[in-house]
């Protein structure tokens, strides 16, 4: 009789093409690209006169050059590098989704809601958040520029086996808490590095209740803890969530698919090499006071801490840094921060539940004086549901812009980067310095924390506007 095994461990032997001593190569199920790091990979394939191994199992999307405004890309460095995905994808006969298209927006989002990304597979992308899809119960992690050229000449990669670790969230889940909350306080309790060297399997009652979107927020962030990748196994809510997907297998082969997905879960008694437990019944929204996700703090008390209340130099040392970067002194409630920018959107938020809960918030309200709210839906197909829905009318009715899908303003490598010195709330996944612009200040919040943060003009949760003008 065989050990038991971990989720984790079951997806990685189904892909081991061939063991080694250091590492093993790995079969590559589906491959994502985007128009930023892909161009070295494919001079290096064609340099040594080789073509795609699989490009019926690769798939590329434009979204980090995009703009959101408009279908014309004016900015001459993102204009070049669309345009060498796309001939790059016409000369090796891949898929590609373009600016316009009805299924393009980000990455991260598109697969899942085509359907191709299915318990089980191994996923790969030039970019650290493919780890979004292990919410879907896929082993999904980014790469650089040479694994992606590696998986596109050979549609295998070689890798160290992870170190595996279970996030238990217990207890129960309040009702103004989101998964982006869930994860914001995980990687506040064990730090943005804690989780190195390690695959997450997100497990417990709490998960269970959560959405396959909610599930998505907490595995795109997976990354920010320090982790490889991150998973959820499948269950009905999986189920539910792919079928009658466009890639998702129909007739005999559906009922094949979901008794081998119902099989794919921890065995009782398999070990983890760590686990960690996040007791929820007491959390409250978080939001970041730092540059780092880990450099968060409860919405609902919190204040900007003092460097000197942590325990090591190092530590102090990231606090103050952070603190002059931001602007903030030491004992500032987290609620008396003003905010002059918005952004809900991202990989992280900008699926169609993101989109309602932050309607539902801005309903009949307004968005403050002086802020700039603006609403990337995180795919065309996202964008015409809200609008079926009419959360465009919502939104622009509260005096915030709609756009177009992409990645906007989450980094600043579109016509979204903020120019000048600006303070935002944002729903994408990462808080670094200059990384939505030169001068910006970032906090991360929940799409219900950045609506009701656009009402009030500073950091603010739903349960703050109670009562308040609609």
């Amino acid at each position: 009789m065989s050990a038991p095994r971990t989720i984790i461990d079951k997806v990685w032997d189904d892909h081991v093409v061939r063991s080694g001593d250091a590492s093993d190569l790995l079969y590559i199920d589906l491959h994502l690209v985007h128009e930023v790091t892909s161009p070295q990979a494919f001079d290096g394939i064609e340099h040594q006169g080789r073509a795609v191994r699989r490009p019926d199992l690769t798939l590329a999307v434009e979204d980090h050059n995009v703009p959101t405004d408009s279908l014309l890309i004016r900015d001459a460095m993102s204009k070049a590098q669309v345009q060498q995905l796309r001939a790059n994808c016409e000369r090796h006969g891949i898929e590609h989704l373009a600016h316009g298209d009805g299924r393009q927006g980000v990455v991260h989002v598109v697969a899942p809601e085509l359907g191709l990304v299915q318990p089980g597979m191994t996923v790969v992308c030039g970019d650290s958040h493919t780890s979004t899809h292990g919410a879907l119960g896929a082993l999904a992690f980014g790469v650089g520029t040479s694994d992606v050229e590696h998986v596109l000449a050979t549609q295998t990669l070689s890798l160290a086996r992870p170190r595996t670790m279970a996030v238990e969230f217990t207890g129960a889940l309040p009702p103004d808490v989101s998964p982006k909350d869930l994860v914001m306080a995980l990687i506040a309790q064990i730090g943005a590095n804690g989780a190195h060297g390690h695959v997450l399997e997100y497990r417990g009652p709490v998960i269970r209740q959560i959405s396959m979107e909610g599930r998505m927020s907490i595995c795109n962030m997976t990354v920010e803890a320090g982790a490889r990748a991150g998973l959820v196994a499948p269950d009905e809510i999986t189920e539910d969530y792919l079928a009658g997907r466009p890639a998702a297998p129909t007739g005999a082969q559906w009922d094949d698919a979901v008794a081998a997905w119902r099989e794919l879960r921890t065995d009782e008694g398999a070990r983890f090499d760590r686990t960690v437990v996040v007791d929820t019944s007491e959390l409250t929204p978080f939001v970041t006071w730092g540059t780092n996700p880990g450099q968060a703090a409860p919405l609902g008390d919190g204040v900007v801490p003092d460097p000197d209340s942590f325990s090591e130099p190092g530590e102090q040392a990231a606090a103050r840094r952070a603190l002059a970067y931001m602007g903030l002194e030491p004992g500032t409630r987290m609620r008396d921060i003003p905010i002059d920018t918005v952004f809900l959107g991202s990989c992280t938020n900008g699926r169609i539940e993101d989109l309602r809960a932050a309607a539902a918030v801005l309903d009949g309200r307004k968005v403050a004086p002086g802020v700039r709210m603006i609403v990337v839906p995180g795919s065309m197909q996202v964008r015409a549901q809200a609008e079926r829905e009419g959360l465009d009318e919502v939104f622009t009715a509260a005096g915030a812009q709609w756009r177009l899908a992409g990645c906007s303003m989450c980094l600043g490598m579109n016509n979204d980067r903020l120019g000048g010195p600006a303070r935002v709330a944002s729903t994408s996944n990462r808080n670094y310095e200059r990384r939505q612009g030169d001068h910006a200040r970032t906090h991360l919040v929940s799409p219900s924390t950045a609506a009701a943060t656009a009402v009030a003009g500073h950091l603010a949760s739903p349960r703050d506007l109670i009562g308040g003008d609609r």
